[in-house]
């Protein structure tokens, strides 16, 4: 079973950049699908971004296309998220996720819901 723990929130100014990181024990992430989560105030928990493991790549949401990049990096056991030109509305706790089955991200439908998650790590973006 895989344990994660997320790091790099913040406060961020609009148009800003972040990095958020997110550290996995226990198994190899190389053996995941691997997911990003968010969740605003008021909202449900939406997924962001994902990579699954079927075909290595990788899923968006609409609304972050083109500013935000997934990644994992295998020597470290990491998953990334790197957040670029954020935005108000990127306002929320953001969830690292893994999950060992190949179907749960799929990179032209969506992500959906995962096996193991992080505790969360706020992201404020200041207007």
């Amino acid at each position: 079973q895989v344990q994660l723990v997320e790091s790099g929130g913040g406060l961020v100014q609009n148009g800003g950049s972040l990095r958020l990181s997110c550290a996995a024990s226990g198994d190899t992430l190389d053996s995941y699908s691997i997911a990003w989560f968010r969740q605003g105030p008021g909202n449900g928990r939406e997924g962001v971004s994902c990579i699954s493991t079927r075909d290595g790549m990788a899923y968006y949401k609409d609304s972050v296309k083109g500013r935000f990049t997934i990644s994992r990096d295998s020597a470290s056991n990491t998953m990334y998220l790197q957040m670029r030109d954020v935005r108000p509305e990127d306002t929320a706790v953001y969830y690292c996720a893994a999950d060992p089955r190949n179907w749960v991200c799929l990179p032209q439908v969506g992500v959906y819901g995962f096996d193991y998650y992080g505790q969360g790590t706020q992201v404020t973006v200041s207007s």
